[in-house]
């Protein structure tokens, strides 16, 4: 009996093998630009960044955006968040501080901020940034133009920031085993002004462009101080003793806390949260 059913397992055995032969798969090929998304994610994880999830009200931002398309120029909605952040961290400019060595911070007194545009390549969509320089002085339809010309730009497979020229040494990154890319980076971060120059101050990245999400996500970033707009929903509020259906959106601010600490940080919050809410510039 044991000999039966032993004999049994053993083709049922055979059979599972075979179907799992003959299952059908195919194989991606990872971008190159995906490379260094995994090298930034890894470094990334190494930064003492502190989290705030926030609801902002932007129902009167998106009015006003409403009139300003009709009376005065085209714009985003995105364009002008940029313009608010970049401005507002420019007044709170600790925010944006790097830590050299161990005493040290050196801050920056232009607002560089890293935007995320999503780009296609060899049929799939990659991440992909694109250096706003001095975000906090350029007009909104400027940064609005900016961001439309980025997504138009055929990016090539070597590039790691959209607009900026790839050198020699940037391309045969690539093709280096993880550890030396990843010693790379720890070299960069030690060079503030290195990484400055590719990657500006700021990073922003926008999941709310692509879906209605009523939720929060962690970015992971090697810069300062990184923001993740989320989408924007309709949610009740209370205003005045009243409940009303406002716009709101879900925001996750990232803050090194090696060069600020908490009552600075809330400062910059609150000031950021007001000038959002007011709509800013419109």
């Amino acid at each position: 009996m044991n000999e039966t059913y032993s004999s049994f397992e053993n083709r049922n055995s055979d059979q599972i093998l075979t179907w799992k032969l003959m299952s059908k798969y195919k194989i991606h090929k990872f971008p190159k630009s995906r490379i260094a998304t995994i090298d930034v994610c890894e470094m990334g994880k190494k930064k003492h960044h502190v989290a705030a999830f926030l609801e902002i009200d932007v129902t009167s931002a998106k009015e006003k955006i409403k009139k300003y398309k009709k009376n005065i120029g085209k714009i985003s909605f995105i364009a002008w968040l940029i313009k608010v952040i970049g401005h507002t961290v420019s007044t709170k400019n600790a925010s944006t501080a790097f830590l050299v060595g161990k005493q040290k911070t050196i801050v920056f007194d232009d607002v560089n901020i890293s935007f995320i545009i999503e780009k296609e390549l060899n049929g799939e969509n990659v991440p992909v940034p694109v250096v706003i320089e001095k975000a906090n002085t350029l007009e909104i339809e400027t940064i609005t133009k900016l961001l439309n010309d980025s997504k138009q730009e055929i990016l090539s497979g070597n590039q790691i920031v959209i607009q900026k020229s790839t050198t020699r040494a940037e391309k045969l990154y690539y093709h280096l085993p993880g550890f030396m890319r990843r010693a790379i980076w720890k070299y960069m971060l030690k060079r503030p002004k290195m990484l400055f120059a590719k990657m500006g101050n700021v990073a922003i990245t926008s999941l709310g462009m692509y879906g209605k999400i009523n939720g929060w996500f962690i970015p992971i970033s090697i810069h300062p101080i990184c923001f993740g707009i989320g989408s924007v929903i309709k949610k009740p509020v209370v205003i005045n003793d009243k409940i009303e259906i406002r716009d709101i959106m879900n925001m996750t601010v990232l803050i090194d806390h090696d060069v600020i600490d908490g009552a600075s940080v809330a400062r910059f919050i609150r000031a950021l949260n007001r000038n959002i809410e007011t709509g800013l510039f419109l």
